[in-house]
């Protein structure tokens, strides 16, 4: 197996980032209409925080159902910087795919932000290291 291979080499680099001017209607309509679950929030170079569709499904949760669906009032009532993850861990895009799995299983996240000198150059989810793992055999 290629026990060092770079997480680069299965990393997402066409990422979509937020930041924390945003509203979090502006957020879920990204998730949706770029079938996403998760978005790094940044502030210019930095990541701040991590946006998952988990996130956001909880606090519409908190709605009551209105028609054929729930509402989403609690977006207009709440913050990016609420509702995002903080203390977001972040990998290195020469850190190994072994490395990265073992920082997912041993957390209870679905998706690193990747960077190259503090900057955010991708995202590589769960999602991603079964495909990996589904190549090798």
């Amino acid at each position: 197996m290629k026990k060092r291979m770079p997480v680069s080499k299965i990393m997402s680099t066409d990422i979509l980032s937020v930041n924390i001017s945003q509203n979090l209607r502006e957020v879920d309509a990204i998730i949706k209409d770029q079938h996403i679950r998760h978005v790094p929030v940044v502030s210019g170079d930095k990541i701040i925080g991590m946006l998952s569709k988990t996130d956001l499904q909880k606090i519409s949760f908190v709605n009551t159902v209105d028609g054929d669906g729930l509402t989403t009032a609690m977006y207009d009532n709440l913050s990016i910087d609420q509702v995002m993850t903080k203390d977001v861990i972040t990998v290195d895009k020469d850190d190994t795919i072994l490395d990265v799995a073992t920082i997912l299983s041993k957390n209870e996240f679905h998706a690193l932000p990747v960077t190259e000198g503090g900057k955010l150059v991708g995202i590589v989810t769960t999602t991603d290291l079964v495909k990996f793992l589904i190549d090798l055999y």
